[in-house]
C-alpha cells in the first residue's frame, strides 16, 4: 500500500511538472500583413515564406525572455495590396494584440497601416514599402530596412546617365504610392544629369494592356523606358 503510495505521489508529481512546464512556455505572436491575393500575390507568397521561416528558425533557438521559454507564432493576414483592406488587416491584428507586425509590403498599404500600428501602440517594420511619406509622421512604432525612394529613384537615374548613356527617355508610372514616388524622383535626377523626358504615361497596378500607351511612347523615339511600379 505504501508503495502503492508512493508510486501514485511519483506520478502525480510528473504530471505537475509536465503541466508547470508547458505553463513556462510562452506564446508569442507576430503579425505578417502582404498581398497573398490578387496580381501581386507571387510577392505577398515570397514574404510570408520568408516570414514562416524566421519563425521556424527562431523556434529551434529555445529563445527565452524574462526567464519564460518562448514559441513564436505567425498570425498572417491578406491585405490585396489594397489600402482599405490593408488597414482592415492592421486592426484585426492589433485586436489580436500580436506582438509585433512585419509588412506590409507596398507603400500604398503600408503607410495607412502605420497610423493603425501606431494607434495601438504595435511596432511594425516593412522590407519593401519606399515611399518616403511612410516615415515623415514620425510613428516611433514604424520601421523600414530599405532605401526609401528618394535613394532608390536617384540611383536608377546615376545608372541610366551614367552606366547606360541614356539622353531621352520615356516615364511611366502605375499611379501607386510607391509606382509614382520612384517615378518622381527618378524624373528630378535624371534632368539633373542632362536626361530628356520625351513622355510621360500613367497605368494602374492592375492593367494588362499596355498598346496605347507604347504607341504613344512609341512615336517620341526614346532611349529608354522607365517603369515605377509593381508587376503583376
Amino acid at each position: 500500500m505504501q508503495l502503492k503510495l508512493k508510486l501514485t505521489a511519483v506520478a502525480a508529481l510528473a504530471v505537475l511538472a509536465g503541466a508547470a512546464s508547458a505553463q513556462d512556455v510562452q506564446v508569442v505572436k507576430i503579425g505578417h500583413v502582404a498581398p497573398m491575393s490578387g496580381a501581386q500575390a507571387h510577392y505577398g507568397k515570397d514574404n510570408e515564406n520568408g516570414a514562416r521561416m524566421a519563425v521556424e528558425d527562431l523556434n529551434t533557438q529555445n529563445v527565452v525572455i524574462g526567464g519564460k521559454k518562448i514559441r513564436f507564432e505567425l498570425a498572417a493576414e491578406d491585405d490585396a495590396a489594397d489600402p482599405k483592406q490593408g488597414t482592415a488587416a492592421a486592426q484585426k491584428l492589433c485586436d489580436a494584440k500580436v506582438a509585433g507586425v512585419v509588412g506590409h509590403l507596398n507603400s500604398g498599404t503600408t503607410i495607412p497601416a502605420a497610423k493603425v500600428y501606431n494607434d495601438c501602440g504595435i511596432p511594425h517594420i516593412t522590407g519593401a514599402a519606399t515611399n518616403p511619406n511612410l516615415t515623415k509622421p514620425g510613428y516611433k512604432t514604424t520601421y523600414r530596412i530599405i532605401s526609401n525612394d528618394n535613394a532608390l529613384g536617384a540611383g536608377l537615374a546615376f545608372y541610366a546617365a551614367d552606366s547606360l548613356k541614356l539622353k531621352r527617355i520615356a516615364v511611366v508610372d502605375d499611379r501607386t504610392a510607391y509606382g509614382q514616388g520612384v517615378a518622381d524622383v527618378f524624373k528630378k535626377i535624371a534632368a539633373t544629369k542632362g536626361i530628356t523626358i520625351v513622355d510621360e504615361q500613367f497605368t494602374t497596378d492592375k492593367a494588362t494592356d499596355f498598346m496605347a500607351i507604347l504607341t504613344s511612347i512609341k512615336a517620341k523615339n526614346p532611349d529608354g523606358i522607365f517603369f515605377g511600379g509593381m508587376d503583376p
